[in-house]
């Protein structure tokens, strides 16, 4: 039996999406039970592995729920309508695969890769990508090994080990012009470009700690 059925879940996402349906710039509206039945799939992935391999210290399936799929869905509306049909997204140290793996869900059109250098938590992207049935791409490396001029049009970080150094890694990622999108609880300093402005700050429904961060580059 799943952790959590996807009535559930879609109760406990309410607060990161619209009612009924997500309204996606680029596509067919989303109906959110079969967005929220694929993220049971992934959820009873995810406690399954997460109970031998530390993939995340929340343990909890709700708040899996929503630390995880909410804080990604809301980066996803947020980015998406930034974002043309067929655009590239590089989730650097993807982790279990947040955001990058919500974001492909609410815009299958986009061609998301998923950097992550640890050898478990790569597996785990490539068997949940294989379960959700997606074409994202894994790469296990880090980001710096990547091809010369291999840049995207969105790099999206959330909880890397060390933001301070990964900073200008991403940034040397992203397209000009292009997009970077932070999860974290306080400003970052990134690399300055000559048409880098102040991001935009959105916080996330629910958090008094938590923010979502749009630089354009």
């Amino acid at each position: 039996m799943p952790p959590l059925p996807a009535s559930r879940i879609a109760e406990l996402l309410q607060p990161f999406l619209e009612n009924g349906t997500i309204p996606n710039e680029h596509s067919q509206l989303i109906d959110i039970n079969s967005l929220t039945s694929k993220l049971e799939d992934f959820l009873d992935l995810l406690v399954r592995w997460n109970a031998r391999t530390n993939l995340t210290s929340i343990r909890e399936p709700e708040a899996m729920v929503t630390r995880h799929f909410g804080e990604s869905l809301f980066a996803a509306r947020a980015v998406s309508p930034r974002l043309k049909p067929g655009a590239t997204l590089l989730d650097f140290g993807s982790g279990a695969g947040f955001p990058g793996l919500p974001i492909q869900l609410y815009r299958p059109d986009l061609q998301v890769t998923l950097a992550e250098s640890q050898g478990k938590k790569a597996s785990f992207l490539r068997e949940a990508i294989r379960t959700l049935g997606l074409n994202t791409e894994v790469w296990s490396a880090r980001v710096e090994a990547m091809p010369t001029g291999k840049i995207f049009d969105c790099v999206t970080l959330r909880a890397v080990d060390n933001m301070e150094a990964a900073l200008p890694a991403a940034i040397n990622r992203a397209s000009t012009p292009g997009w970077i999108a932070i999860l974290a609880g306080s400003e970052p300093t990134i690399p300055q470009r000559s048409n880098s402005q102040a991001p935009e700050k959105l916080a996330l429904p629910g958090s008094d700690h938590t923010y979502l961060y749009l630089y354009a580059t």
